[in-house]
């Protein structure tokens, strides 16, 4: 990818994240923003609860509507619009999570190289992110509704980093009340959250590739999904070159890992990628 690209993509990832976080005044006030917007969704993996928050998060959004026993229309319709419009492209260019991680693998460090034996592993563990969305996303908060009459938005209270280092972490430090509150679950997800930062600095994007069932819900979309790369058959010759070296880990362009970053069509030598 050359450098044009790369800045150009920095830059609407930064962008992205701004927009998301736009209530500037309560980053540092030790409260989540009231934003009337919290009613709607934005693409990308941002906590509901991070301070400066101005709208919630949709795989947040997609836990507490079952766990209220409700079915979710307003937010598959929202999946199926985003999803049909870009797949994974969200992941690639407007998702915060996304952004922290390649921030974080830029940290100087010996990195996990990929060898047959990698690549065989990652491809496999990036099935665990569709097991998540299945049992923490959608049957247990159900299950607790028809038990208990209210669930949880289980992925959110167990395993995002995003929360804990987006909201968990900025509410702590800065509110006497909360921090006085905190228990095991915060150290649990801070714990969790310390793990995912730190194997950020030796691999690309691991909460993403293994963990994210924000990703796996685009994933589903990303073969026929209007924008992103398009490969021109009449051009490819099949030499795989634009995957070879891939730190997601793809197959082939548009596959499910694929998050259409578009380095991919520098490595190509045919045009065949546009």
């Amino acid at each position: 990818m050359d450098k044009k690209q790369t800045r150009r993509r920095k830059a609407i990832q930064f962008i992205s994240m701004l927009i998301y976080n736009a209530d500037v005044k309560r980053w540092f006030s030790g409260g989540i923003s009231h934003s009337p917007l919290k009613t709607v969704c934005v693409p990308g993996l941002n906590c509901y609860s991070c301070p400066g928050a101005i709208a919630a998060c949709p795989l947040g959004s997609l836990q507490n509507t079952l766990a209220n026993g409700q079915l979710p229309f307003f937010i598959t319709g929202f999946f199926l619009l985003i999803g049909t419009l870009f797949g994974r492209v969200v992941c690639g260019f407007i998702c915060p999570a996304g952004l922290v991680q390649e921030l974080l693998y830029k940290i100087p460090s010996k990195k996990i190289k990929r060898t047959k034996r990698t690549f065989a592993l990652t491809r496999k563990l990036s099935l665990f992110k569709y097991a998540l969305l299945l049992v923490l996303c959608i049957a247990l908060p159900l299950a607790f509704y028809f038990k208990d009459g209210l669930g949880a938005p289980f992925f959110c209270k167990l395993v995002c980093p995003a929360g804990t280092v987006g909201a968990g972490a900025p509410l702590v430090l800065l509110n006497e009340q909360l921090r006085s509150a905190a228990g095991m679950l915060f150290t649990w997800k801070a714990a969790v959250a310390a793990v995912f930062i730190t194997w950020s600095v030796f691999m690309f994007r691991p909460f993403c590739r293994f963990f994210c069932p924000l990703g796996a819900i685009y994933s589903f979309f990303n073969k026929f999904a209007i924008f992103g790369i398009r490969v021109d058959e009449s051009k490819c010759v099949h030499c795989n070159a634009c995957v070879a070296s891939c730190k997601m880990d793809t197959c082939k362009v548009n596959d499910r890992e694929c998050i259409r970053c578009g380095e991919c069509r520098t490595r190509c030598k045919h045009g065949a990628l546009k």
